[in-house]
């Protein structure tokens, strides 16, 4: 089943699995399950050969629905060396739910997905159970539907429109990062990492599972972040960098009766959505522990931009270019954005996608390739890139622009702010004014009004202090959850949809 492009990966695993056979590559983070690189290169021969009696070939697209880390692994490395365009689907999703499942399967051209799960009565795509590895349920043939057999990786995420947007990473654009961020983090065979990541995202997949197989190390697979003897797992594992997001580290910024962080961690990587400056100091005092700030998107196969792990880091910036182009283009005009202007963020390179699978993003790339992000920022006289917010949250306050971030950011250093989101609110004044929610640490200030009173004042105290009047939040509302994908990225539709339960609300 190997496409001339899958023999890298497979050259890859046998490499690996040749040097030192004996050694962990997976292991799982809540059993004594361990997969070495000799069982890696082993099973992956046995489900090469399982793909086959599927019918699969190269180009094939196949979904992968499996809830656990290590099967899931397994089954996704086995794609990508058969040359099979492997399409991550959200395991989270419960039976009731599974139209989710199939929409998301439709828009990606899947023909067939494999799981462990029983088949749907109602499902119109083929349902392969990999436990049992029932093929007898097969009733259709299944052909090659994309144009490159070298095959990849098939993700999709929501545009702004509601239209998804279509991404097809090739093998070869997903081993390039990889070995990128194995070598920028100075990974080698000591080095064991921890992924409490989702698996079905683009980081996960090449900043955890394949940069580590380049690298010769080793990785623990957790299903979701557990806060509750993190640091002893972190501690029993002997892990060396942890894969994180800021939602994580605002979890991890205070400890627990009687917890230790262990020595043995290198760094912390986040990704995801911005890190407050306050955030990151306030973890790296506690834990002793260097936050590496980066900048990534599934069109890019994911790291685009990072800080140095040895040399400057600056706070609030997500470090320089590592692999691809990227420039900022003024806004409202078509030339280069001068140092410290805020601009249009735009990227290019190898590990860029030069084209959605649909045409309805067409628009974003120009004819030289630059694929337009929708982020917004300014790039500083090193090239360090600083984010100032997404192009759709900016907030238009009677024709003056505020980005949520830099509010955000202040409110977020607050005392008791678990965290925060900023958006535009309707106004009939001034068109849109910004409205800040915030869940608080105490919980227990939702239910009473005196508590919600006083800490709205602390955060009224720090606005006044911080802003202009117009920069400055005109509404409070307190939250005991903001909503927010897997990855922990708030989904600030939501917000503008009101679709969040407001347990207590005041204006500044």
């Amino acid at each position: 089943m190997s496409g001339e492009k899958s023999n890298v990966l497979e050259a890859l695993i046998v490499a690996q699995a040749s040097s030192h056979a004996t050694s962990p590559f997976l292991l799982d983070a809540h059993s004594p399950r361990v997969v070495s690189y000799a069982e890696l290169d082993a099973t992956l021969h046995d489900r090469q050969q399982q793909l086959t009696s599927f019918g699969f070939e190269p180009g094939s697209r196949v979904g992968l629905l499996l809830n656990n880390p290590i099967e899931f692994s397994l089954w996704f490395l086995a794609g990508l060396a058969s040359g099979v365009w492997v399409a991550p689907l959200d395991p989270t999703i419960t039976t009731v739910n599974l139209f989710q499942v199939f929409e998301r399967a439709r828009a990606l051209e899947v023909t067939a997905i494999l799981t462990d799960r029983d088949a749907p009565l109602d499902s119109s795509l083929l349902w392969l159970n990999v436990e049992r590895h029932d093929t007898s349920s097969i009733i259709v043939t299944i052909h090659a539907t994309a144009s490159d057999p070298g095959g990849g990786v098939l993700l999709s995420s929501s545009g702004t429109t509601g239209t998804p947007k279509i991404m097809a990473l090739s093998l070869e654009q997903l081993l390039t990062n990889a070995s990128l961020i194995a070598r920028h983090n100075q990974l080698d065979v000591d080095d064991r990492g921890f992924n409490p990541l989702p698996l079905w995202h683009v980081n996960a997949e090449v900043v955890g599972l394949l940069a580590t197989l380049c690298a010769g190390a080793s990785l623990v697979l957790d299903d979701r972040f557990h806060r509750t003897g993190f640091w002893k797992l972190i501690h029993d594992f002997e892990v060396t960098w942890i894969n994180a997001v800021p939602a994580i580290i605002s979890h991890l910024s205070t400890l627990n009766d009687g917890e230790i962080v262990p020595t043995s961690v290198r760094f912390l990587r986040s990704a995801s959505s911005p890190l407050a400056p306050s955030l990151l100091e306030s973890f790296e005092a506690l834990t002793e522990i260097p936050i590496i700030q980066s900048y990534g998107m599934t069109e890019a196969a994911s790291q685009i931009c990072v800080n140095p792990l040895e040399g400057v880091r600056k706070v609030g910036s997500v470090g320089v270019a590592v692999g691809a182009e990227v420039r900022v283009v003024a806004l409202d005009e078509a030339t280069l954005a001068k140092v410290g202007d805020v601009g249009d963020i735009e990227i290019k390179g190898p590990t860029v996608i030069r084209a959605y699978e649909s045409a309805a993003y067409a628009d974003r790339f120009d004819i030289d390739g630059w694929l337009r992000t929708g982020d917004l920022g300014y790039l500083d006289e090193d090239g360090y890139l600083f984010i100032v917010g997404r192009t759709d949250d900016v907030i238009n306050r009677g024709g003056e622009k505020i980005y949520p971030l830099e509010i955000e950011n202040v409110l977020a250093s607050i005392e008791g702010v678990a965290a925060i989101a900023v958006i535009g609110e309707a106004d009939d004044v001034f068109g849109q004014v910004p409205v800040a929610y915030v869940q608080p640490v105490d919980s227990a200030m939702l239910d009473s009004a005196v508590l919600a009173t006083e800490f709205v004042q602390r955060v009224r105290e720090i606005a006044v202090a911080s802003f202009s009047k117009a920069h400055r939040p005109a509404k409070i509302k307190l939250v005991s959850a903001l909503p927010a994908h897997a990855n922990g990225k708030i989904r600030r539709g939501l917000l503008r949809e009101g679709e969040v339960n407001v347990a207590f609300e005041e204006r500044l």
